[in-house]
């Protein structure tokens, strides 16, 4: 479904992502880890055109992505969230989801003017749809309080209801347990492998969990220094030597993945 072939990206230089390789198959929940500093959420970056890659090539569904803005991702079927949630605050938990369809009738200036009704029968859908969703990960309680008030875990979750919103195929979750409760972490687990299931999306996670990757991700795609360490099923990457050395050796700084 997604094909990662040789992409590097250099800052100066610092090496963050050099000569990356990997795929990821239809249908999988690909865990993608490393120590801090591996250039993971740099390759996030460059997989959905927040930046460009220096070489290398993108691949989804067989057509080459690579450098396309970020929309232009978006709308080829690719979602995903951030490190740190970044919720409209101000705005309701349906409010931020009711935002994410395109394509809006009523945000032209005319149409609330001259097609009020479909208008409003249009945000009457969406609206329905948002409350599924939020019913779907555990926040329908929650959908018409403001987005501000949510616990770090809700937010995560409402990151995730954020992304189903726009019907993708593959979701990007990075760092998707961070800050979540025990609770709210098998309750997104549990989301996770529903929409997997059931909405046939596919999945590559990072995240620092070890016991929520292991449990949840086969295959592991396992980072280091920019470069694909190895990859393979939960039980080969935790005896693996390199994916130990790599994590224990005391070569990494404590910086953003």
């Amino acid at each position: 479904m997604l094909t990662i072939d040789g992409v590097s990206k250099h800052f100066g230089g610092l090496s963050a992502v050099d000569v990356c390789r990997f795929s990821v198959e239809r249908g999988t929940i690909t865990g993608l880890i490393g120590p801090n500093g591996a250039g993971k959420t740099t390759l996030f970056n460059l997989l959905t055109g927040f930046i460009r890659p220096d070489s290398g090539r993108v691949r989804f569904e067989e057509r080459d992505i690579t450098g396309l803005s970020p929309h232009r991702i978006f709308r080829a079927g690719i979602s995903r969230t951030f490190q740190i949630p970044h919720e409209l605050k101000a705005m309701s938990v349906v409010e931020n989801l009711m935002l994410v369809p395109g394509g809006q009738l009523g945000e032209t200036i005319w149409n609330p003017w001259i097609r009020p009704r479909r208008v409003r029968a249009q945000e009457s859908r969406i609206e329905s749809n948002a409350r599924e969703v939020l019913d779907f990960v555990g926040l329908g309680g929650v959908a018409d309080q403001p987005a501000g008030q949510l616990s770090g875990g809700q937010k995560k979750l409402l990151e995730l209801a954020r992304t189903m919103m726009a019907n993708p195929r593959l979701i990007l979750l990075d760092e998707p347990g961070a800050g979540v409760n025990r609770t709210l972490l098998k309750a997104l687990s549990r989301s996770i492998e529903q929409l997997r299931d059931e909405r046939d999306i596919t999945f590559l996670i990072i995240e620092h969990d070890m016991d929520f990757v292991m449990r949840l991700c086969t295959p592991i795609v396992v980072m280091s220094e920019g470069c694909v360490l190895m990859e393979g099923l939960p039980c080969d990457v935790q005896q693996d030597r390199r994916v130990l050395d790599a994590y224990l050796g005391g070569q990494y700084v404590a910086v953003d993945g």
